[in-house]
């Protein structure tokens, strides 16, 4: 199986003590998002787990702990964009820290086990189609070499949103827009030897060498095992998910990067309650369990 760690919050960047101390452990619980009284056992053993796939803004807790996650192949998803700090509140500098962690982690996996997501691509009279295109082309000339693929796509404005978001007067791109980025940031990433992919999206980009892609990518997974999988299509995921089948392990409302476009926090208040019990030696990421909470071993076998 595929462990996915984590769409739903920052592992790597605030959690990885917790992470590597499960890995010790050997399981990890994780409760239902739907109904939280539902918890489930998920193993670690390598007998089971076929892959990691961390998301993440910030490794640099990551970069003296490799070897620590050597027994299991592994790849990272790593979000660079341009925005500040009215956006990304969360995050250090990206030109001083975060570029040259990108860097670093390519020199010690390969560029191929690090992807650039430059997304999600929203708009704004700070944020303009010129100001993206500038800064895709700063970030990809500094990142020639330690990425083979860069993901992109584009703000979905989901009723929280647009509640946490009031104020930056941010915009998704329209058809129009859409194509005239493909077109340029394509060309550029291509200039700087990447492969341009799309996330969750449904607009056919092709005609600019823009593929649609999987975040859980199977070809990648084979590529890193050196066999084929038997996996199937996602079936949780948005339509247009190109991903297979895995197992997130993080929980919602738990990422203390405070994006603003996030879909994954209801709002910061939330996220420091929910994180106030955090515990680095507990079995859950957040939180902890009741009498009424119902433990099940989450059925897993290896899909080599």
């Amino acid at each position: 199986m595929i462990l996915s760690v984590s769409r739903r919050t920052d592992i790597p960047s605030f959690y990885l003590d917790w992470f590597l101390n499960r890995i010790q452990a050997g399981y990890l619980l994780v409760k239902n998002p739907i109904n939280p009284k539902q918890v489930s056992r998920i193993s670690l053993s390598r007998q089971v787990v076929d892959c990691l796939v961390f998301w993440t803004k910030n490794p640099v807790p990551m970069l003296p702990r490799l070897a620590e996650l050597q027994a299991y192949p592994y790849y990272i998803q790593f979000t660079l964009t341009p925005y500040g700090r009215e956006i990304e509140p969360g995050l250090p500098d990206k030109r001083t820290v975060l570029i040259p962690a990108f860097q670093t982690l390519a020199r010690a996996l390969g560029p191929h086990r690090v992807i650039w997501r430059y997304d999600p691509i929203c708009l704004s009279p700070q944020y303009t189609i010129d100001d993206h295109i500038r800064a895709f082309s700063e970030m990809a000339a500094l990142l020639d070499g330690s990425t083979s693929r860069v993901v992109i796509s584009f703000l979905d404005l989901y009723q929280k949103t647009r509640r946490n978001t009031a104020g930056l007067e941010l915009t998704s791109p329209d058809a129009g827009q859409i194509q005239i980025l493909a077109a340029a940031l394509s060309s550029v990433a291509h200039e700087h030897h990447m492969d341009m992919e799309t996330c969750c999206e449904s607009v056919d980009l092709s005609a600019y060498g823009i593929r649609r892609g999987a975040c859980i990518d199977q070809a990648l997974i084979e590529q890193l095992l050196g066999c084929r999988l038997h996996g199937k299509k996602d079936k949780n995921q948005r339509s247009g998910c190109g991903c297979m089948e895995s197992i997130d392990i993080g929980a919602y409302h738990t990422c203390k990067n405070f994006c603003r476009y996030c879909y994954a926090n209801f709002s910061p208040q939330r996220v420091l309650r929910e994180t106030a019990s955090y515990d680095p030696h507990s079995p859950l990421l957040c939180g902890s369990l009741s009498p009424e909470d119902c433990i099940t071993d989450r059925a897993m076998h290896t899909l080599t």
